[in-house]
């Protein structure tokens, strides 16, 4: 399986630098985010590897018409799908089989104080997670709502 081509990335108009590559192993039911970082903005392009995560990313960017609006996806490794999350995108899964493993290549490097979240169960996002009742850490429990953010802009 070829996982990343910076030639049809780029005729699709999407990043061919990615300057770090994370791995993250999850069991069922945890739930991660919607994470991201600001101001210095990571896309990411995150693909499971071992079992099967609902993927999401939530446009948070304030000049967005998009503002507020999300995006999921069943990402396993039986479909070889891959999702890019963008900048000014906050980012989260959950876990639907009993152990996944994903990767994700980032366009920027990871800096704990740019280090943010949203409420994974905002009622103004309104996911529609497929599990009952996730399994989440202090983080996610405490996050922002959507409407609490500071105005989040990306720089060309």
């Amino acid at each position: 399986m070829e996982s990343f081509n910076s030639r049809d990335f780029s005729d699709a108009g999407l990043p061919t630098t990615f300057v770090q590559d994370n791995h993250s192993r999850s069991t069922r039911g945890v739930l991660r985010g919607l994470h991201y970082q600001y101001p210095k903005w990571q896309g990411k392009l995150v693909r499971a590897i071992v079992g099967a995560i609902f993927d999401v990313a939530v446009d948070i960017r304030h000049e967005s018409p998009q503002f507020g609006e999300w995006f999921g996806l069943e990402l396993s490794a039986e479909n070889r799908k891959q999702l890019y999350v963008p900048p000014g995108f906050a980012h989260g899964f959950c876990v639907l089989s009993d152990v996944s493993e994903m990767t994700y290549k980032c366009t920027s490097l990871y800096e704990p104080a740019d280090d943010a979240s949203v409420l994974w169960n905002d009622p103004d996002i309104g996911i529609q997670w497929p599990i009952p009742e996730p399994i989440l850490s202090s983080k996610d429990i405490e996050a922002s709502r959507l409407k609490d953010l500071s105005p989040l802009t990306v720089s060309p």
